[in-house]
């Protein structure tokens, strides 16, 4: 079985012009949300991201769980998440499948429950989190057309692919000095509240035309399950140098999770002039598989100017080169170029996040205005696809309750072209995603 991609049917139908099918090429793990995610919150979106020094609500856990140290009181805190996504992709050789491709998806994107307390006269605060970290929510629909001499043959392809990975985690944070403060958050990557933890893509494919002279009608089927499950932590730091200058730090360790695959695969051609030459096959797979998880790391700074304004900036680094599949029979390839892993050139990314919040302080409330910028590059062969973002945020504090909401725009161009120069294609992105939290104190 392969790890279907989007080019899954650029090749003729079971070879028949014995050029080379493009699922053979690429067999890619598609992520098509940011593979770079860090935390959650509305209040860190609207501020690009830049959130790794500030870290001072219950959503810290996802970004630094050193910074959990900040609370002062038990709070609990829900965001829900939604994006809409569009992805023009430009065939040059086969404009008849270039087009546009838009999905959109809603769901709980994170839950925690913090309780701050003193032991041992030092500040403490535990934290149960759970986390939607990584979107697998793509569908592509085309045509594709080719022919010579001796044939002339149209395929229409139709690939779905959903699902989501998410964590469970617990969160422990302790003052080591006055100002200066450790965390650690154990994640646990299991099924989510309302959806299993695991990613499926199936692909239909109809093919009709002529073959050196023979009328010919068939198609395909697969269907391919992925769970996934495993563990991993994250460390965290926040130092507060001064009351205006605030450096935090994070590592997110690397692991190795399981994979249950289940396939399902069913092919057939009819040759209407010949019968007895007709084709059909299926096959069945289950397979334990591993896939290694990279190492991701780190650092922010925030800069309080007064008791309103506040700036923050975060770059962050994910060792791609170490993303690896294992199939069940030992065979190690890279997951982003489906090539076997010595092959791979797969470089780290870095993010870099700049963002800004400004408070209008009222006597009874508190609105926030936040904006923010990101650089959020893609993994791909050779050097990375560069997607950039924007961001804006605001919301309300009223007593005990805090609603705050955000929206970000993120998008690249001429995408993909490093891992499919055969294919002579590339693609467009846009997308935009909005949080919405709300955190209550107690």
């Amino acid at each position: 079985m392969k790890w279907f991609p989007l080019f899954f049917a650029f090749g003729i139908f079971m070879n028949l012009d014995n050029s080379t099918n493009a699922s053979e090429l690429f067999e890619q793990i598609q992520i098509p949300s940011s593979p770079n995610p860090v935390g959650s919150g509305a209040r860190a979106l609207g501020m690009g991201g830049a959130f790794i020094a500030i870290a001072d609500d219950a959503t810290a856990a996802s970004w630094n769980p050193g910074g959990l140290i900040q609370l002062e009181r038990p709070e609990v805190s829900i965001v829900a998440a939604h994006f809409d996504r569009s992805i023009d992709t430009i065939f040059n050789d086969n404009p008849e499948a270039s087009g546009d491709h838009n999905v959109s998806e809603t769901r709980l994107n994170y839950f925690s429950i913090s309780y701050p307390f003193q032991g041992f006269n030092r500040n403490m605060t535990i934290s149960f989190n759970y986390q939607n970290l990584y979107d697998f929510t793509n569908k592509w629909n085309f045509p594709i057309h080719q022919s010579s001499d001796d044939l002339s043959v149209t395929q229409h392809v139709d690939t779905v692919q959903n699902g989501s990975l998410s964590a469970f985690g617990l969160a422990y944070c302790i003052e080591i000095l006055h100002n200066f403060s450790l965390g650690i958050t154990f994640n646990l990557w299991e099924d989510g509240f309302s959806h299993k933890n695991q990613w499926e893509q199936t692909t239909n494919r109809r093919v009709s035309g002529s073959v050196y002279g023979y009328q010919i009608a068939g198609g395909s089927y697969s269907k391919d399950t992925y769970d996934f499950n495993g563990f991993n932590i994250n460390l965290g730091l926040l130092w507060n140098i001064n009351n205006k200058w605030t450096l935090g730090a994070v590592l997110k360790a690397p692991f190795t999770a399981d994979l249950k695959h289940k396939g399902y695969q069913f092919e057939s051609l009819e040759f209407f002039q010949n019968p007895d030459i007709d084709h059909a096959r299926k096959e069945t797979v289950t397979g334990d598989e591993k896939l290694k998880m990279p190492m991701s790391y780190g650092i922010g700074i925030a800069y309080r100017m007064s008791d309103k304004l506040t700036i923050s900036t975060d770059i962050y680094r994910t060792e791609w080169g170490n993303f690896i599949h294992e199939d069940a029979d030992g065979n190690a390839t890279s997951p982003i170029t489906g090539t076997p892993e010595r092959e791979a050139d797969i470089n780290a990314t870095h993010q870099i996040r700049l963002g800004a919040e400004y408070l209008v302080i009222k006597p009874k409330y508190v609105i926030p205005l936040r904006g923010g910028v990101f650089y959020d590059p893609a993994p791909a062969k050779g050097k990375s696809d560069n997607y950039f973002g924007l961001s804006l945020g605001s919301g309300v504090a009223y007593r005990r309750y805090i609603f705050d909401i955000a929206c970000q725009y993120r998008f690249g161009n001429n995408l993909g072209e490093s891992i499919s120069q055969s294919l002579n294609s590339s693609q467009d992105v846009q997308e935009f995603t909005i949080y919405s939290s709300l955190i209550i104190h107690f």
